[in-house]
């Protein structure tokens, strides 16, 4: 199973998506405000913290290579990465318009993930269990995330409600 290169995919996938969503002009921050109205907690800082932690799970993940524990985090970072090109799909319908990042969510998360997952069923690394174990795991971003940014209250709202 020549898969050497793997390991290091969803880090270098990651890079290109990143520069897609904040190097292309117009970028992902000043589209999203535009996409939902109540986006306040999408500052600057949000948007760096969580693409630094996606960046040093990727190479965590990396590091790990072909181990079980690699693989098993190989799977969940792509689930994580194959939900969030799905989202900017999503959004990108939704909006009628182009999302800053779904041309390499779209065209290298999702294929990237199905090409993972297929390689390490097929060849035995990992059990069904613990690749949809992964699966639900990593996939379960969209969720949290809509959580994060659509329940929880914001301090101008709790003021509001005293």
């Amino acid at each position: 199973m020549p898969v050497h290169w793997l390991p290091w995919a969803p880090l270098f996938a990651a890079v290109l998506h990143i520069s897609e969503e904040f190097l292309l002009p117009g970028g992902f921050a000043a589209w999203y405000r535009r996409y939902r109205t109540d986006s306040s907690r999408v500052t600057s800082r949000f948007l760096f913290l969580i693409n630094a932690a996606l960046i040093v799970g990727c190479v965590e993940t990396a590091l790990l290579g072909l181990t079980p524990p690699g693989i098993f985090y190989w799977l969940a970072i792509a689930a994580v990465l194959a939900s969030n090109g799905l989202w900017h799909l999503w959004a990108s319908v939704r909006s009628h318009g182009y999302s800053p990042g779904v041309v390499t969510g779209s065209l290298i998360y999702v294929p990237l993930a199905v090409y993972g997952y297929g390689q390490f069923l097929r060849s035995g690394r990992i059990s069904l269990d613990n690749a949809l174990a992964a699966c639900v795991l990593g996939g379960s971003y969209p969720f949290w995330s809509a959580i994060y940014h659509g329940i929880r209250p914001r301090a101008k709202d709790r003021q509001i409600a005293k």
